[in-house]
């Protein structure tokens, strides 16, 4: 077995379609900055992390844009959601209903007691819970 204690989570890659609308997303709706984005030209493809923290100690979202991807991805059934700790999950799903954001889970307790979550979806319809952490 590995010696574990210095493996941590990197980040998780996600396909976009347009790389622009998906990056004013995530940082005009979110609050996450672009930590790192870059061309590909062999390969046609664009390389973007964004997140709240840098790379060294925060696990971050790359977000992958195939240059002559021309149709929206197939999101699969595999794939969940990706979850982001906000302080006050109605206030935040108000502003982003505000913003034209989609929520097709609107604000609320979790079914079966617990937390209150919501779930929004990225320009590509990635499911995105938003849970509250005060």
């Amino acid at each position: 077995m590995a010696d574990t204690d210095k493996f941590r989570f990197l980040h998780t890659m996600i396909r976009v379609k347009d790389l622009d609308k998906s990056l004013a997303f995530y940082t005009e709706q979110l609050g996450m900055q672009v930590l790192r984005k870059r061309d590909y030209p062999s390969g046609k493809f664009t390389l973007a992390f964004v997140g709240y923290g840098d790379e060294e100690n925060s696990t971050v979202v790359e977000l992958t844009h195939n240059w002559e991807q021309a149709e929206p991805y197939a999101l699969g059934s595999g794939f969940g959601h990706l979850a982001i700790g906000v302080p006050d999950v109605y206030a935040t799903c108000e502003k982003l209903a505000k913003a034209g954001v989609k929520i097709p889970r609107p604000a609320g307790p979790m079914a079966h007691g617990g937390s209150v979550i919501a779930f929004i979806e990225d320009p590509d319809g990635y499911k995105i819970e938003l849970v509250e952490r005060k």
